[in-house]
């Protein structure tokens, strides 16, 4: 079954905490401060793997979280890094965040891989913040707290040739023939609910088909599952257009599904295309080739191909054009390695940070001041005093000032709940 849409969330793991130490050593006397730094907390890294083609693994697992790094020691011991933890997706999937909607990659290649959450850094140990005024320190760094955020995958098949058709066009029954893919196959629309792959072999090549369930009108606003299939079409390189020649219409179904195709990504109508008559076994469809084949051409569309994929009529000669014409043509999938552009959330354009004043209790939140907080170790006064400053550095102390705060206020600091003090 192929899961082609997934909501994962992900956690790395939180730096490990900074110690506070002195030398106690026999011929030492004054020994200085020699707590370590902690180490680095694990990443969560998203990588692709050839061997997967679908997402259905994330419906039986959500929760993504890696380990948090070691402590520092005594003695300038530096704690261990965590190691990363790798999440394996199929070639193709585009990761985005599942808040704004921002794309933080698409993964193409194989081993290609972006960090979705970065681990926290190591708390700095007592010895780091020696200096020539103070030279016995009491102050040390908890661990940076880990990243954790949900994010969106959607897979989009990596394939060289996209067979595309309205319902029932013929387009499983031709994959079936072509190549080595068994897709169900029945005489009634949708029977095909799910993108189907299979690999053409001509002449020592090889390229791979995608038979696009059948698009129907409002496609591109998602209609019947529209979205789910005509992504699959964006990596392709080249479009075999399915049309049924003993359809009542065949001319008005090949202008919906390029409609479809062209209001769902307008680089999609650019795509080289092959029109394809499908359907010549039956008489009626034989019977009007020849006024079908004049109004494509009025259309534009020279050199469209009858075949029958029930009794394999002109079946080779559609597969040396699509081989000839795909030979010509540069690889989309390389090509998306170059033009994607691939970013992570910026996440500068946030306000530093935001104060509610509630009956006397004051509320402040913001990513910096709360990774700050979580870093302090409150059991030491110099810490508490360096958090001060903190706040004073970035205008958090003036504006709860502005807002009224006194000595013996309530302060909250995302999960800390604080005793204001000048």
């Amino acid at each position: 079954m192929l899961v082609d849409e997934a909501k994962i969330f992900v956690a790395s793991g939180k730096g490990g905490d900074g110690m506070v130490s002195f030398r106690r050593e026999k011929f030492v006397p004054r020994g200085g401060p020699s707590g370590g730094d902690g180490g680095r907390g694990g990443d969560v890294l998203l990588k692709t793997d050839a061997n997967l083609n679908t997402l259905y693994f994330f419906r039986k697992r959500v929760h993504f979280k890696a380990k948090p790094g070691g402590k520092g020691g005594s003695s300038n011991r530096t704690g261990a890094d965590a190691d990363r933890l790798i999440v394996r997706v199929p070639m193709g999937t585009v990761v985005r965040d599942a808040k704004t909607g921002g794309l933080i990659a698409d993964l193409v290649g194989q081993d290609a891989e972006v960090v979705v959450a970065p681990g926290g850094r190591g708390g700095r140990g007592n010895a780091r913040f020696k200096t020539s005024a103070i030279q016995a320190p009491r102050l040390a760094e908890k661990g940076e707290p880990g990243v954790e955020r949900w994010i969106t995958l959607e897979l989009k098949l990596i394939a060289d040739v996209a067979l595309v058709g309205l319902p029932n066009a013929g387009k499983s029954t031709l994959l079936s023939v072509v190549s080595n893919a068994k897709p169900k196959i029945a005489d009634y629309p949708f029977t095909t609910l799910e993108p189907n792959l299979g690999t053409v072999v001509y002449d020592n090549k090889d390229l791979v088909f995608a038979d696009v369930p059948g698009l129907i009108e409002g496609a591109h606003l998602g209609i019947g599952l529209g979205h789910s299939f005509l992504r699959h079409v964006q990596r392709t390189s080249l479009i075999v257009h399915l049309l049924d020649g003993a359809a009542a219409d065949p001319l008005a179904d090949y202008n919906q599904i390029r409609a479809e195709l062209a209001l769902f990504d307008p680089h999609l109508a650019e795509k080289p295309e092959i029109v394809v008559v499908n359907k010549m076994d039956l008489p009626e469809a034989r019977e009007y080739l020849a006024l079908l084949e004049d109004s494509l051409l009025e259309r534009g569309v020279e050199n469209p191909l009858a075949l029958s994929a029930l009794t394999r009529e002109n079946v080779d000669r559609l597969i040396q054009r699509v081989f000839g014409l795909a030979s010509t043509l540069p690889k989309q999938r390389e090509q998306l390695l170059e033009e994607t552009p691939i970013y992570e959330l910026d996440e500068d354009d946030d306000p530093p940070f935001e104060l509610v004043a509630d009956d006397g209790v004051y509320y402040v939140s913001g990513d910096r001041i709360e990774r700050a907080a979580a870093m302090t170790y409150w059991d030491y006064e110099e810490a508490v005093l360096r958090f001060h400053k903190t706040l004073e550095a970035m205008g958090i102390a003036a504006a709860l000032q502005q807002a009224g705060v006194t000595n013996g206020d309530t302060v909250f600091i995302g999960d800390f709940e604080l005793e204001w003090s000048e």
